[in-house]
């Protein structure tokens, strides 16, 4: 397949499955903790919130100027920055740009919703009693914390594998 058709392809799922579950919550739940779903008891459960500001709700408070500087001009010029980096970057391996595809994938579908929406639907909670609980946060913050995880993975192959060919 060719490559930039590729990243397209891998870009257009990311923002579309994110929509796809958006639509679907805001059409089917109800907001706040009333609409609750244990998916599994209340290790995993789907609460619909409404969120002003960027990840767990940072940002939320500030003034509507340095919101629109912070949470949409910044991250867009950002996010055009990555889809030029890796069009033009040839020499990235497949995990990094499967990797950069699912962070710019998730990333413009957040800055529509605060574009369209003025905030960003979040539905998805993990509590596992003590050991581990997350904020509440959608598939496109997913596809964000994936790439992240997927680009430390690489750079951690890519450095053994330099230091195996200098060996």
């Amino acid at each position: 397949m060719n490559r930039n058709l590729f990243i397209t392809l891998l870009i257009i799922f990311n923002i579309a499955i994110d929509q796809i579950s958006k639509v679907i919550v805001r059409t089917t739940m109800i907001r706040g903790s009333k609409g609750q779903i244990n998916v599994i008891k209340d290790y995993f459960q789907l609460i619909w919130v409404e969120n002003k500001g960027a990840f767990l709700g940072m940002g939320s408070d500030m003034n509507p100027t340095l919101r629109l500087l912070f949470l949409l001009i910044l991250p867009t010029l950002v996010l055009g920055y990555v889809v030029y980096y890796i069009l033009k970057t040839k020499s990235l391996d497949q995990l990094s740009l499967i990797a950069f595809c699912c962070i710019v994938g998730g990333g413009i579908a957040n800055v529509f919703d605060r574009i369209v929406f003025g905030q960003v639907t979040d539905f998805f909670y993990i509590n596992l009693g003590g050991v581990f609980r997350t904020g509440i946060f959608n598939v496109a913050d997913l596809s964000v914390t994936t790439g992240m995880v997927m680009l430390l993975f690489s750079g951690v192959f890519t450095n053994k594998k330099k230091e195996k060919a200098l060996d």
